[in-house]
């Protein structure tokens, strides 16, 4: 797992990492929070925005504040659970909405899914960027081999009014600047850390420095050297570390900016107070 340090920022209390996607909800991390969370603030984390995937999980996501104030409750339908949506899933998200929600995520499109439902993956992002809009809410984005129609979509709608992700960003370096004319930051997680990741260590560098995130997207996608799926947001110090080696920057100046940008994107009933 990461080493917390050296960082600057840590010792001076300037500045922490901010998590923009994680999902403390699954895997090892829902049975072992408590442990995992501390980890994560030894390694300086001190906001996560935890995404729902599916109905089941949106009331577990919601809870997680009480525990741990640090983290950041955002709700979606993932493409993947489409098909087992139930029928008022729509309604019963925006009810939820009113709950302390920072965001509408994780929703998108995968065509990488065997026997996929193109057609209702389609229908239910759409919906969710329209109750993004509706409720002054940015969006966390998944896209897998969708990337044109993930454009199309987004520019019929207008783009995103109040913002969003791209998370775990896997797109060309070329379709860095159109999204980001959509209103899209880019968010890189644990497989920037691998070296044969070339496309988005190449894609980094196309990123505007005010659409920058980073994060951990625990527990899927380890870093180099981690078990798969054994990943924690306390290895969101090893995406700044990669991040800052390959922009050339300080790991505190990758820190800051990415915090920064991150604590912009909320809506203001969300946001905290960063100190320079």
């Amino acid at each position: 797992m990461a080493e917390a340090g050296p960082f600057s920022w840590r010792e001076e209390g300037r500045v922490f990492l901010v998590d923009a996607h994680c999902h403390l909800q699954d895997g090892h991390l829902r049975y072992g929070l408590d442990q995992a969370m501390d980890r994560a603030r030894r390694a300086g984390v001190g906001l996560l925005f935890c995404n729902g995937t599916a109905e089941d999980d949106w009331d577990y996501v919601l809870s997680l504040p009480v525990r741990h104030s640090e983290v950041l409750p955002w709700l979606g339908l993932h493409p993947w659970f489409v098909d087992e949506a139930r029928p008022g899933w729509q309604e019963r998200l925006e009810r939820l909405l009113g709950d302390g929600v920072c965001g509408l995520g994780e929703i998108g499109l995968d065509r990488a899914v065997e026997g996929a439902d193109v057609d209702r993956q389609e229908e239910a992002f759409v919906a969710q960027l329209r109750l993004a809009s509706k409720h002054r809410l940015p969006v966390s984005i998944h896209c897998r081999k969708a990337w044109e129609r993930l454009v199309a979509l987004l520019r019929a709608e207008g783009g995103l009014r109040y913002g969003g992700i791209v998370h775990s960003y896997a797109g060309s370096a070329e379709m860095v600047p159109v999204l980001e004319a959509l209103g899209c930051s880019i968010s890189f997680s644990c497989s920037l850390t691998r070296p044969n990741n070339k496309r988005a260590r190449r894609a980094c560098r196309y990123v505007s420095m005010d659409r920058l995130l980073v994060e951990t997207d625990s527990p899927a996608i380890a870093p180099e050297g981690v078990e798969r799926d054994r990943n924690e947001p306390e290895n969101l110090v090893l995406v700044v570390r990669a991040l800052a080696q390959l922009l050339n920057l300080s790991p505190d100046d990758v820190a800051g900016t990415t915090a920064s940008n991150a604590n912009g994107l909320l809506p203001e009933s969300c946001r905290i107070t960063i100190r320079p």
